[in-house]
Order: C-alpha cells, then structure tokens, then sequence
C-alpha cells in the first residue's frame, strides 16, 4: 500500500511542475522572443526484480529551440534574429540573452532593451550610438550605421541554456556559463524593423493542459483509493 501512495505522490509531483511550465507558456504566448519550457521526466526505480517500484521525478525544465515567426513592425529599432543566435544585455543580474530585440536609444545615445538595460555588442561592450543621427541602418550581419558611417554592431551571441535554467523577465535567461560571440556566421543574421514572436502554440499548450488535469486526476483517485484500501485494512485488523 505505502509503494502505491509514493507512486501516486510522485506522479502528483511531477504533474504539479509540468501544469507549472504549461500555465506560464499560456500567460507568454504573446511575449515577444519567448521561448518555451518543457519538462523531461526519469523514472526512478527502487528495489530489484519483482520487488522493483518506479517513480517518476521530479522532472528537468529545458529550453524548446523552435523559433517564433517574424512579424513586420516597420520600427528602426526593432530587431529580429534569423538563426541560433541571441541578443546580450546587461542587468543588475548580470550578461542576460534574450531574443527580444524591441531596442530604443535613449538622449545620450545608448541602444537599451524594452526594459532599460544596454544592449552589448559582441565584445561585450554597451553599443553608443549619435544621439544628433536618429536610427541606425542595420546590415544583415548585425552592424550599425548612421549617416553611412559605421558606428557599432548587435552583439549575437551562442549558450547552452542546459536543464533547469533562470529566467529574467519574460524572455530572457542568465546564462550559467559565458556567453561566446558568433562572427563571421552566414547562417546567422539580423532583420532591422520585425520582432520574433513567442514560439508557443497556444492550441497546443491547451491541449496538453487537459492531459494533465486528467492525470492529476487519475493519480488523486489513486490516492483515494488508497486511504479506503488502508481505512478497511486498519477495521478488519481491529475487529480480530
């Protein structure tokens, strides 16, 4: 009986974290350059033989590399990336990636995030640009210009986000490791005035939100099921 509680326990466990990464997919299918979690789950086996349990993990979060479809927003300092690469930012957290490339330049010249924070280029460095010279002409490798003169370059960058990574806001993730810079890369590029879209399949997302409510439930009336197999045990015991 207590086998089939802790198999019920941890089915409910693992249900729990993966309902988690669905709702906050759901609440992010619109948030410009996110990527969704998944969850991968083990079994973890006790005993040997006949004798042997399996439980499910807790499970690991990883990072779907699928990429969000361009939308066409006509802003200079609205940048997209087109291929694996990422855009660096620098926050009181530290180097954050984000594919978010909705960038403004402030009074002195600075190209910042949507959130504030400067955007660096690929020597790690914030990007300044000529506050008098208005917005930039992006090359598709990144590079900036103003006035035909060249001014500076979006930093693109590559990671392993690995299991169980951190996220920063929405859509950015603090790197457990340094970030290296993509150069030269013809499969790698930027499109000046379009966004990237969250990769969620909202429908998808859904569906899989209802599979697991109906697990959650199965594994609950498991639980169930139990406390009434213990209760009549512990009164047929008692009667003797």
């Amino acid at each position: 009986m207590r086998d089939s509680l802790y198999v019920a326990i941890s089915a409910q466990i693992a249900l729990e974290r993966r309902l988690d990464t669905i709702a906050d997919n759901v609440a992010n299918a619109s948030t410009v350059g996110f990527r969704a979690t998944g969850v991968k789950f083990e079994d973890v086996v006790s005993g040997t033989g006949d004798r042997s349990v399996s439980f499910a993990s807790s499970g690991k979060t990883y990072l779907s590399s699928a990429h969000g479809s361009l939308t066409e927003t006509g802003n200079p300092f609205d940048f997209a990336i087109q291929g694996d690469a990422w855009f660096a930012i620098e926050t009181p957290a530290g180097t954050v990636m984000t594919r978010d490339g909705r960038f403004s330049m402030n009074d002195s010249g600075e190209l910042m995030s949507i959130e504030g924070y400067p955007v660096l280029d690929a020597g790690g460095a914030p990007i300044q640009l000529d506050p008098r010279d208005g917005a930039p002409k992006a090359g598709a490798d990144g590079s900036l210009r103003q006035d035909g003169r060249l001014v500076g370059a979006l930093g693109l960058y590559t990671f392993d986000p690995g299991e169980n990574f951190t996220r920063y806001g929405n859509s950015g993730i603090i790197p457990a490791r340094t970030p290296e810079p993509l150069t030269d890369r013809s499969d790698v590029g930027v499109a000046q005035g379009f966004v990237e879209e969250s990769n969620v399949n909202p429908m998808l997302e859904m569906t899989k939100l209802i599979s697991v409510q109906r697990a959650f439930e199965n594994a609950a009336a498991l639980l169930r099921q139990n406390d009434s197999s213990t209760d009549e045990a512990i009164k047929t015991l008692g009667s003797k």
